[in-house]
């Protein structure tokens, strides 16, 4: 519900009863007033959980990203390696391998072996596998505190709509109990908000789709 359609309900509930009884019409302007602050607790919190959408969102593409950065990174390893390997196997079976030629296969050998090892850590670059992997585990923590955030802001929204349901039906039933009742669902509504923001107790959420993570203990290529 927008904030204008709101007050143009209220606008309406209050302006037939211009002439009500004192007491009435400052019940009915107390309550357009309290409903007018429920739909602005609303706004802030459907912009906090759209912020948390998008976090979530974002930190899980960046986390895929760098998985699959990690497991090209593998390929490769496997790939060098096992040129090497062949490399020296064939160095091995040719006993009359030219010194030239046997030099120029033990450059390769040592080029691919020393690739392998720069691909498993790159300070420099950030690059390297276990930089990587460490890159990846912070973009899955950050997706993970944007998804427990989330159910708080979505609580918190369907509880102030019900709030302003009650506060307009209030104001043209003139009952005091039902704003009680919408006082009470605004309130819990505004202590989800700020753990929406703040985050002081988890609720329980969905699991989203997490990337599988990659176990770097068995995603080492073998040492020779």
């Amino acid at each position: 519900m927008e904030a204008h359609e709101i007050a143009e309900q209220i606008h309406e509930h209050v302006e037939p009863h211009a002439h009500a009884p004192p007491t009435h019409d400052w019940f009915r302007r107390i309550t357009a007033i309290y409903v007018g602050v429920v739909a602005m607790l609303l706004a802030i919190s459907a912009l906090g959980g759209a912020e948390a959408t998008k976090e979530m969102l974002n930190a899980n593409i960046h986390a895929s990203d760098t998985y699959a950065f990690y497991q090209a990174k593998y390929i490769r390893q496997v790939l060098l390696q096992t040129a090497a390997e062949e490399l020296e196997l064939t160095a091995a079976a040719s006993a009359n391998l030219a010194s030239e030629q046997r030099g120029r296969g033990d450059q390769l050998v040592k080029r691919y072996r020393d690739t392998v090892t720069r691909y498993e850590s790159e300070p420099a670059t950030a690059e390297g596998k276990k930089e990587l992997m460490a890159r990846a585990k912070q973009w899955e923590h950050t997706r993970d505190h944007a998804a427990k955030r989330l159910p708080n802001f979505e609580y918190s929204e369907a509880l102030f709509q019900i709030a302003i349901v009650l506060g307009s039906v209030a104001i043209v039933a003139i009952s005091p109990w039902l704003l009680g009742l919408s006082g009470v669902l605004a309130a819990c509504g505004l202590v989800l908000m700020i753990n929406g923001y703040l985050l002081l107790v988890p609720l329980p959420h969905g699991d989203m789709a997490h990337p599988a993570p990659v176990q770097e203990e068995t995603a080492k290529p073998a040492a020779h």
